[in-house]
């Protein structure tokens, strides 16, 4: 994990609101030498000041302390996902879409093969589930109930509501969800 420049950060929302440090001193209520050694890394501001200098900046002050999301960080190419199979007869695979898996969303494809299932035994989320054919004809078990769904059909599932994926036929099918925790 990288340190954060507070001071940069000041610095990058200065220039962005097009305020002088003259101008920003005055807004927060600090001095204009203060100002300049945060934003140089000389001085740490005090909780305080650094709320004052949010607030003059109409800026969450949160944002000082979050570091930089590197933009390719955030791009899975479709030749370079995480994939994992299903232990047992199951032949279900699993694409990851998502680059990472510390956010409070998964997001996947499952290819079922023909005449398999997702599970034995119908499984629940801790979040709510939405999906959508993307090819072929699948069987979903909502609790005890089985929905016939086709290609362009979509679904959401409740918070733990159990279920379950089907491919009965003699083609393979193709879902694409995301869970949201």
């Amino acid at each position: 994990m990288s340190d954060i420049n507070i001071g940069e950060k000041i610095l990058q929302y200065r220039k962005s609101k097009g305020l002088s440090i003259r101008d920003l001193a005055k807004l927060a209520d600090v001095t204009p030498s203060l100002l300049s050694q945060i934003e140089r890394g000389l001085a740490n501001p005090s909780v305080n000041s650094l709320k004052s200098i949010a607030n003059a900046l109409n800026a969450p002050l949160f944002t000082f302390f979050t570091s930089e999301v590197k933009k390719e960080d955030l791009i899975v190419r479709g030749n370079n996902r995480k994939k994992f199979i299903l232990p047992g007869a199951y032949n279900v695979i699993y694409e990851i879409l998502t680059p990472d898996s510390n956010d409070n969303i998964e997001f996947a494809i499952m290819d079922l093969s023909s005449k398999t299932s997702s599970c034995t035994e119908q499984i629940y989320h801790n979040g709510y589930e939405i999906a959508y054919i993307l090819e072929g004809e699948v069987n979903l078990y909502l609790d005890k109930e089985k929905f016939e769904l086709q290609k362009d059909d979509s679904v959401k599932i409740p918070v733990g509501m159990h279920h379950k994926w089907e491919n009965n036929s003699d083609y393979n099918a193709r879902v694409v969800f995301a869970v949201i925790l």
